[in-house]
């Protein structure tokens, strides 16, 4: 960030903390960008001339007369068609030896699309994975997180679903991610083929962690470029939003302010709504979808985080270890997408609501034979059948690494029916299962 030779150049602090400075000044914006000692830094407070900056790179080594140069505009990126298939940092700087962008410099963080603008979201857009296509069905312009416990391979799910899904461009937004983590995501897209329409915005757990907090800005401002603009179909993957918040926290704590509910800032429900009401079908045909990792602390599902994050997003997604298969599945039973019925049955096949419902009531089923077993009662053949049921259920639809289409999935589910059931035990209707009934030849 360059200064200019007309730009006031401030030199007496007032007060600095680990991650912040105070200092009096004039005709300074909210978030506007400054630069502290030749460390950017952006502005989180202003009452009447007193200004405070959080630091991104820390306060270290600053002393009370350090020169701070406002730049007299928030952070920016350059948006352009050639964004697409490059890597940057939290500033929107290449980090992938390639040339810098020559586009149109757009303020990140602005306010989200007017609702009155928007369209209701009635098209699909399908992940190529069985877990969320079949039982969760995405639409354009939700926003939808990904519940996940640490120790799940939740980025390598992302990677996956940015390589199969029916978008126009993927926007990687990662936050304090591993080197390996970013690396893997570099090289799966690069050996995919998929650079051309995927974009990332990277920050490392090396980097500053304040830096995480440009990062969703930074990707939904390049998804808004491409949805509202060029009318394309944009799906943002951001990980780890836990991580994003543990940013916020750091930034509200070292400012003296009273934490809330499990040290996170009173801010917290609209610091993540200001991310995740970017999710938007536009009438002109674009569409911005979101999907969100949010790491549970040993499971809990109350803290703060994934709280609040379920009361802003149309759903969630867990992921959870199946123990009898030895794979990570989407849980059918704490997973859901409030928005499927908008596509299920009318973007797709017409028996695709009823095989949804059966599919996971006899599963259900399967769960509560289970359970009559480990407490020493007697099962009944149904109860045997719904068992060996679940295990081929868990295995062909429910493991993150089924990637079939969406009518594949659907035949696979009429085949297991028909394997382990008869036609009245499965609870759909006469005409539906007349016409997609699959006899399967039974095994002695």
């Amino acid at each position: 960030m360059a200064t200019k030779a007309f730009q006031k150049i401030y030199t007496k602090l007032s007060n600095i903390t680990k991650a912040t400075c105070s200092l009096k000044a004039s005709g300074i914006g909210y978030e506007e960008m400054a630069l502290v000692d030749g460390r950017e830094a952006q502005v989180v407070k202003v009452v009447g001339d007193e200004v405070t900056l959080q630091i991104f790179q820390g306060t270290e080594g600053v002393a009370t007369n350090a020169e701070v140069v406002f730049l007299g505009k928030p952070p920016t990126l350059k948006v352009g068609p050639e964004l697409a298939g490059r890597f940057f940092n939290a500033y929107g700087e290449p980090i992938d030896d390639g040339p810098d962008i020559e586009g149109d410099e757009r303020a990140i963080g602005g306010p989200s699309l007017n609702p009155v603008r928007r369209k209701q979201p009635t098209e699909l857009i399908s992940t190529g994975i069985a877990g969320i296509d079949l039982n969760n069905t995405i639409v354009t312009g939700q926003k939808i997180p990904f519940f996940a416990d640490p120790d799940q391979p939740y980025n390598s799910v992302l990677a996956e679903v940015a390589l199969r899904a029916d978008a126009d461009k993927i926007i990687l937004g990662g936050m304090g991610i591993s080197n390996d983590d970013y690396l893997f995501f570099k090289d799966r897209f690069t050996n995919a083929g998929a650079l051309d329409k995927i974009i990332s915005f990277v920050n490392t757990f090396n980097n500053p962690s304040i830096e995480r907090l440009l990062i969703p800005d930074m990707a939904c401002t390049a998804a808004e470029y491409f949805a509202s603009e060029h009318n394309e179909k944009v799906l943002v993957l951001l990980t780890d939003m836990t991580l994003y918040a543990d940013a916020l926290a750091i930034v509200s704590n070292k400012m003296d302010q009273i934490p809330s509910k499990d040290s996170m800032p009173g801010s917290l429900y609209s610091d993540l709504a200001k991310i995740y009401e970017k999710a938007a079908q536009f009438p002109e045909g674009g569409s911005i979808t979101i999907i969100a990792v949010t790491t549970l602390n040993e499971g809990d599902i109350t803290h703060a985080i994934p709280d609040n994050t379920g009361y802003i997003t149309e759903g969630q997604l867990f992921l959870r270890r199946d123990t009898d298969i030895g794979k990570v599945i989407v849980d059918p039973f704490r997973s859901l997408s409030r928005l499927k019925q908008n596509v299920q049955g009318k973007k797709t096949r017409e028996d695709h609501p009823q095989v949804m419902n059966a599919g996971i009531r006899l599963f259900a089923d399967a769960m509560n034979a289970r359970t009559k077993r480990e407490n020493g009662f007697d099962l009944t053949e149904y109860d045997e059948r719904c068992l060996d049921y679940a295990l081929e259920y868990s295995e062909k639809l429910l493991a993150i690494d089924v990637n079939i289409k969406i009518d594949e999935m659907l035949d696979t589910a009429w085949m297991l029916f028909a394997k382990y059931f008869q036609r009245h035990e499965i609870g759909i209707k006469d005409e539906i299962v007349s016409k997609y009934w699959k006899e399967v030849k039974k095994s002695d």
